[in-house]
Parts: C-alpha cells; structure tokens; sequence
C-alpha cells in the first residue's frame, strides 16, 4: 500500500469530453493509507441531499486548482460526503497549495468499494460500506464517495460508478 496514492485512474477514454469513461478495475476492495494528504475542502448547499449549487462550487474550484498547477488528471479526485440533508462537504485531491481555497489533510486508513446504479442509492451503499467495515473487524468513521461521472456523462455511457472511501 502506497501512501497518500489512490489506485490507478485512467483518463485517456474522454468520447464525451467532460468526464472520463471509469474503469473500476484496481478500485474495488482497495486499502488506502494518508498522511497529510492535502485536499481544497469545499462545501455546497443542498435540499434534502438533492445539489443546487455543484457546479458554480465546483467550478470555481477547478479554476482555482489548476491556476495553482496543483491539478494532475490521473490524481483529480473528488470524495464527497452528505453532512447533513443541507450541506455537502467536497474534497478535491491537489498536489500542493491552492490560494483563495480552504486548504486541510487527510490521514488515516481507508478501504474501497467499487458501485454502480442511481445516485439515490448513496444511504444504503453507506451503510454497506459500515457493514463491510465491521466485517474487517474496523468501524467506518466517515464515509465518502468519489462520483466518476456526472449524470450527464453517467447517462452516455450508460454505467454510473460510484466508489465509497471509508474510513477505518
């Protein structure tokens, strides 16, 4: 297990030009070791967990991103996580300082499990991933997921992969 590294992500296969077509080989049951892994934290405001502003946040974040150089695509993960049916909290994996943007780490120990289906499903895939952690013997302190599509991409390529991230 490589730290602060996350398992291979291939980005050349883009037909739609927005987001890559995933390959969920090498994500699934996946152990993940931080130290002082930076990430931008960003945070959006939602309706009963229903987005409304991603894309203006996400945006604004890329841009600041890549001004600062600190974007690599094989590297540009997104883990998110639901704190509460009003706010969502976003970390966007960098490579080093982002000005203009709330900066923080992640340490710690995590696992991995590779999904695919409806965005709604997110609760119970959650809760699996609890449930899986609990198999291991560990308790899932904080669930997240990286979403590899959008739902647009989600809809062209007829698959929307979700990978949970737990950590334990």
């Amino acid at each position: 297990m490589k730290t602060n590294s996350f398992p291979h992500y291939d980005v050349s296969e883009n037909p739609t030009g927005c987001c890559p077509r995933f390959n969920p080989h090498g994500w699934d049951n996946q152990h993940l070791h931080f130290e002082n892994k930076p990430f931008v934290r960003a945070t959006t405001r939602s309706a009963m967990h229903v987005p409304w502003n991603m894309g203006k946040v996400f945006t604004r974040v890329q841009e600041h991103i890549e001004d600062a150089g600190a974007a690599d695509p094989a590297t540009e993960i997104v883990l998110s996580r639901d704190i509460s049916p009003w706010e969502a909290e976003h970390f966007f994996a960098v490579e080093n300082e982002v000005e203009g943007e709330e900066m923080t780490t992640l340490s710690g120990d995590y696992f991995t499990r590779v999904f695919e289906g409806p965005y709604r499903r997110v609760r119970d895939l959650a809760h699996d991933m609890g449930v899986a952690a609990t198999a291991m013997g560990k308790t899932a302190k904080r669930v997240y997921f990286f979403y590899t599509t959008c739902p647009r991409c989600a809809k062209a390529y007829g698959e929307n992969y979700m990978v949970g991230v737990a950590e334990i």
